[in-house]
């Protein structure tokens, strides 16, 4: 057996993540489309580790993913075949043997996604599938004054949507708001050791509702620790931010 490792991306917009179970949809998600043309090639049964498990909506710039198959195998005619056979929204950019104990989830150091916003009275119709629309521009200093409590490691359990197996503590390693480098167009972007469930799209919605004014740039530490505010009622994160504004865009490896 040969572990190979591809680079691919996807436009997420019609799945439903990258993985979801099999109650929810699983033909529906970008690992068993990828999955089931590699299981064709190899002749084999394929089992598939992410660096990253993106949710429904979003896409990925570059996403990592390791499996292992037989050794009769070169990985420029693995990466041949996938394109040939995949859909046209899921597209292999590299495709390389790795040494056997790499595995995609388990190495990656790092995590980076990027949400676009278009800040114009009018989007562009040629980058809207790929870009929130938010007119007139949320307030980026509020938002990066915000963004001090996120730094760290913290348990961001009420950043999170459903149940999670392991740890809810993670840590952040930086947010970076850009605005005005390039004409009606900023980026949020956040890198951590790992995400859960939902949590870049929840993260940078939360700032999204500092930057209109709806919650205080304060409010960040209530949510993680579980706090209540005056009104008696426990601060809950905001709501998510638009998943095809969106993007995995690297995963980081030693």
């Amino acid at each position: 057996m040969q572990n190979f490792r591809l680079t691919i991306q996807y436009d997420g917009t019609r799945y439903l993540g990258w993985q979801r179970p099999k109650k929810d949809g699983l033909n529906r998600t970008v690992s068993w489309k990828l999955m089931t043309v590699l299981e064709k090639i190899a002749g084999e049964p394929v089992t598939l580790f992410a660096g990253a498990k993106t949710d429904p909506g979003v896409h990925a710039l570059a996403q990592t993913v390791s499996f292992q198959a037989g050794s009769g195998l070169r990985a420029d005619q693995i990466r041949t075949e996938l394109n040939r056979c995949l859909p046209q929204d899921i597209a292999v950019l590299d495709c390389r043997t790795a040494p056997e104990r790499f595995r995609a989830d388990l190495n990656a150091l790092s995590r980076t996604y990027e949400f676009r916003i278009c800040t114009a009275p009018v989007y562009d119709i040629f980058s809207a599938g790929y870009t929130a629309h938010i007119y007139p521009a949320p307030d980026f200093a509020a938002m990066r004054q915000a963004v001090s409590a996120l730094i760290g490691k913290h348990d961001f359990t009420h950043f999170s949507a459903g149940r999670a197996k392991k740890s809810t503590v993670k840590e952040i390693f930086s947010v970076e708001i850009e605005s005005g480098q390039e004409k009606d167009l900023a980026r949020i972007t956040v890198t951590a050791d790992d995400f859960l469930c939902r949590m870049p799209q929840l993260v940078i919605g939360t700032l999204l509702e500092t930057g209109q004014g709806i919650r205080t740039p304060e409010s960040i530490k209530d949510i993680l620790n579980g706090s209540e505010s005056q009104s008696s009622k426990v601060q809950k994160a905001g709501a998510l931010c638009e998943a095809k504004g969106l993007l995995l865009t690297s995963i980081q490896y030693p």
